[in-house]
């Protein structure tokens, strides 16, 4: 490679309330951070939901592990700790910080929050839309705020910057929800039944929350490999 620094782009099919997508991007984060002034990334946040049949009034989060994936209460608290320990390692939170006493961990359904994303993305850009990504995350893990809830999500939008009222048409038409479904028919086309996953310049896939080291390592191979083609 030369001096110069390579721009790619990256597209992260991903869900709110999917810890092991936080885990993947504070992993990405610290990759990009080891590749300052080598490579240079635009990342795009796109839907994927991993519970789109969860009912409004959503599920405690233990409950749901053990349900959705047969295992006891128990097991489920071991899988929550191996997260949380995954977590610190990526240098990122799943742990609630606000006051006491703590809210109930949930899950909720997510469509609200992606049809805000989607959009967020097309109006005003990348760098904003994973401003939103990462309040999301926050508000989610660390707030446990009700993310499911319209009223909610427009708060944290109008937290993040942007103007409510249009937050709120967006969540009530049906514009954003058919370019979500469409983000996630793109997802299955290209086989990704789990996220995070990754595509690096719309061609090559990175599957999970893979290690800073493997990041850096594949978005080098990339670099390489699309400044070879256009040398």
């Amino acid at each position: 490679m030369t001096g110069t620094s390579r721009k790619l782009t990256i597209d992260i099919w991903s869900d709110v309330m999917c810890p092991w997508c936080l885990v993947g991007w504070g992993n990405l984060r610290q990759a990009l951070d080891a590749l300052d002034g080598e490579i240079e990334a635009e990342l795009r946040w796109h839907a994927f939901e991993l519970n789109p049949d969860m009912p409004e009034q959503g599920e405690k989060r233990t409950a749901h592990i053990a349900r959705k994936y047969g295992r006891t209460p128990e097991q489920s608290k071991q899988v929550q700790d191996r997260m949380r320990e995954a977590a610190q390692t990526a240098k990122v939170s799943l742990d609630y910080e606000g006051e006491d006493p703590a809210p109930e961990a949930m899950m909720w359904n997510t469509l609200l929050a992606h049809k805000l994303l989607t959009w967020v993305g097309e109006a005003h850009g990348p760098a904003k839309q994973t401003e939103l990504k990462l309040a999301l995350f926050e508000a989610h893990f660390n707030a446990r705020r009700p993310i499911g809830e319209r009223d909610v999500l427009l708060d944290i939008a109008e937290e993040v910057g942007f103007d409510r009222a249009d937050a709120a048409a967006v969540l009530g038409g049906s514009e954003y929800t058919d370019k979500v479904r469409a983000e996630e028919r793109a997802a299955w086309d290209m086989n990704v039944t789990g996220v995070p996953a990754m595509v690096v310049e719309g061609k090559f896939m990175i599957p999970g929350a893979q290690p800073p080291e493997a990041y850096a390592d594949a978005l080098r191979r990339v670099a390489e490999k699309t400044e070879a083609r256009t040398a």
